[in-house]
């Protein structure tokens, strides 16, 4: 079992600079606690995401860490020129010594692809042939492609990542059927459903792995992301969420409303994912807030009801100050990620 975290860098209501930096120096707290991975997000002219151009983010964070995974989650492809992306994967692999992750999808606001003069209805056609650009120009010393929104003939490769063949890859799915893809690649998987939903997602990656003759020990992180923050009372913590989710939730919605509608109009699935408050959220298991022992007890259940062996938390989410964001870590690293050494999702020590 290994912890990882998800931000989305929304709006936090202090200066861009000083939001930038302050998550700078919650990513220095993921790597000093312990930390597996942080995954970012990409969003554009939206409060919901303030990383728009994730690789400068990425590249300063990896100045100012030195265990930490670091990467998209995920790339939004079809706003890409795939050479140019091949070469800054490449300089990021190298700058954090291989601890990239190469998150890849083909993004799920067509309001954001709009932006950039992108069609979503052929967004997914462009998110096939980008991330064969990119597997193609990451293994080989040339690229050559041609298709019907990319065309590349015999260009020199001369940047090579630091992890061969190519950095990890990551996905993010909703449907157990995009399971099969990932096990034939050996991608990483995370996953915003809930119970029996992300349940029926790893099984069928389980299955698929072993349909496929790889190794069982050897099986790709599959994750669940959760709001999470830990204070020393189910008190503090909850009061803590519920002023933040209020903040973030606002974000979430903020360029749908502007346009007239809201996302749970526009995207049904949302609405169960994402109500309005806190303790809707935690009602439906999309988050938790608490001491560690109530924290601890909700990520043993996850696990054994879902089936991961990767739990993804939004620690810094909303109005959440760097202090607050620090203290939830750290007692979630003494607290909670010890009982869980060592120990897959149906062997988790118990106290």
């Amino acid at each position: 079992m290994k912890f990882g975290v998800f931000d989305h860098v929304d709006c936090s209501g202090v200066s861009l600079t000083d939001h930038l930096e302050n998550r700078i120096k919650i990513a220095e707290v993921y790597d000093r606690c312990g930390i597996h991975g942080y995954h970012i997000a990409e969003h554009h002219g939206t409060p919901l995401g303030f990383a728009s151009s994730p690789n400068i983010l990425l590249a300063a964070i990896a100045g100012r860490t030195t265990r930490l995974k670091i990467g998209p989650l995920i790339y939004i492809l079809p706003l890409y020129e795939p050479l140019r992306l091949v070469e800054e994967v490449c300089m990021l692999d190298a700058m954090s010594e291989g601890r990239f992750m190469l998150g890849v999808g083909r993004g799920v606001s067509p309001l954001e692809l709009k932006f950039f003069n992108v069609d979503a209805s052929k967004s997914q056609a462009m998110y096939d042939e980008a991330i064969e650009c990119l597997k193609r120009g990451l293994t080989q010393d040339t690229l050559s492609f041609s298709g019907e929104y990319y065309h590349y003939d015999n260009v020199p490769m001369r940047l090579k990542p630091y992890q061969q063949p190519h950095p990890e890859l990551w996905y993010g799915v909703l449907s157990p059927d995009s399971t099969v893809w990932a096990a034939e690649n050996d991608i990483n998987i995370v996953t915003l459903a809930l119970d029996q939903d992300a349940r029926r997602i790893t099984d069928r990656y389980r299955a698929e792995w072993a349909r496929l003759g790889k190794p069982e020990n050897s099986i790709p992180l599959m994750g669940v992301s959760r709001h999470v923050v830990v204070a020393e009372t189910d008190e503090e913590a909850k009061a803590l969420a519920r002023r933040a989710y209020l903040h973030w939730i606002d974000s979430f919605d903020h360029l749908w409303q502007e346009n007239g509608t809201s996302v749970r109009q526009a995207v049904p699935p949302v609405a169960a994912l994402y109500p309005e408050t806190w303790d809707e959220l935690e009602a439906v298991g999309n988050g938790i807030a608490g001491s560690p022992e109530t924290v601890r007890d909700f990520v043993l259940q996850e696990a054994e009801r879902t089936g991961i062996n990767y739990l993804v938390s939004w620690f810094a989410f909303g109005d959440l100050s760097v202090s607050e964001v620090t203290r939830s870590v750290e007692l979630f690293s003494s607290q909670v990620m010890p009982a869980f050494e060592q120990s897959g999702p149906a062997t988790i020590a118990a106290e």
